[in-house]
């Protein structure tokens, strides 16, 4: 039998991946180091950036601040880099949603993806479809909860964290390829929603899977699958979408450090080498165990390619659904 200490472990060996063999960077310092985030503080975006910037402190700069931008769904982080120097002293915290789907959802962005560079990714996620006690217990995997919603049309009742988001994203396209019907109920955040799906109110919910692995093991929710290209160390006995049939919905979602365009491949290297560093430390990968999360370590240039294939991705998603944010 697994035991949760052994989960941990696994789930450190996944999020560590990569760290081994850390790239030698010349020691470019600034004085003040900003560290963009597009959101409010206390949330997880902004949480991993303080303590990444906490490791960078007395290293790459004398002095790091974190200038939370929250606005227009982390597009307001996004310009404000834009709009910064490519002094090596401005930087961006972001989910890669502002990056990859935004350019499909929305008619027009006041940047572009060629308006930042990529220094490496931090955290990633794997998003969660979940069910709470307004479904059925007889329901364990996709295939009872396509049957059950065909056979209740109206009643599945789908939250999610944000119109647009990634997980907004899967539970519709999951509904057009399973040929059924639900209603996605929109959220600012999984916050609000959570109640909603272990009172009954909501049938369930497509968010982070961070949001549930608690409630699951608790039987109050369950989990009926998970997005990531394996199974989750934090949940093994869920099997993926992909595994269920559906591996069109493969996506483990990334938050990502960038520069503005424009910075110096010697400061890049330089940005790189230090966060990296940063994110090796026991500490960090302690971080984000509780989020049901993984370190995702990585180079620039491994970064840029995971930006092409998961915008690509986004888009293919959009296109199906039609889905406009501001139409």
């Amino acid at each position: 039998m697994t035991t949760r200490r052994q989960l941990i472990q696994s789930a450190a060996a996944v999020g560590v991946l990569g760290l081994g063999n850390l790239p030698s960077f010349a020691q470019t310092r600034v004085e003040t180091l900003r560290i963009i985030v597009g959101f409010p503080p206390g949330g997880t975006t902004d949480a991993f950036a303080r303590r990444i910037g906490d490791k960078l402190r007395g290293t790459y700069a004398n002095t790091v601040v974190i200038d939370n931008k929250p606005g227009a769904g982390g597009q307001l982080g996004v310009m404000t880099l834009k709009s910064a120097p490519a002094d090596g002293a401005h930087i961006l915290y972001s989910p890669a949603s502002m990056l990859t789907i935004y350019p499909h959802s929305y008619s027009k962005l006041n940047y572009a993806q060629s308006d930042l560079a990529p220094l490496g990714m931090g955290h990633s996620t794997d998003h969660a479809f979940v069910v709470g006690p307004a479904v059925p217990e007889s329901v364990k995997n996709l295939k009872d909860f396509i049957d059950w919603a065909r056979a209740n049309p109206g009643r599945a009742s789908i939250g999610n964290p944000a119109a647009g988001s990634m997980p907004h994203l899967l539970a519709g396209r999951l509904a057009m390829l399973g040929n059924f019907q639900i209603t996605n109920v929109p959220f600012p955040g999984s916050g609000p929603a959570i109640p909603q799906v272990l009172g009954g109110q909501l049938a369930g919910m497509s968010s982070p899977l961070g949001d549930w692995v608690q409630h699951h093991r608790g039987g109050k929710i369950r989990i009926l699958a998970t997005s990531g290209p394996e199974r989750s160390p934090y949940t093994p006995d869920v099997a993926t979408y992909r595994e269920q049939g559906y591996g069109e919905l493969m996506v483990r979602e990334w938050f990502g450090f960038f520069a503005p365009a424009g910075v110096s491949d010697a400061v890049r290297d330089s940005l790189n080498g230090a966060l990296r560093a940063a994110m090796s430390q026991q500490d960090i990968r302690d971080f984000v165990t509780p989020l049901a999360a993984y370190i995702e370590s990585s180079t620039s240039a491994e970064h840029v390619r995971r930006l092409g294939v998961d915008s690509e991705m986004a888009r293919r998603l959009v296109t199906a659904l039609g889905f406009k944010a501001d139409s």
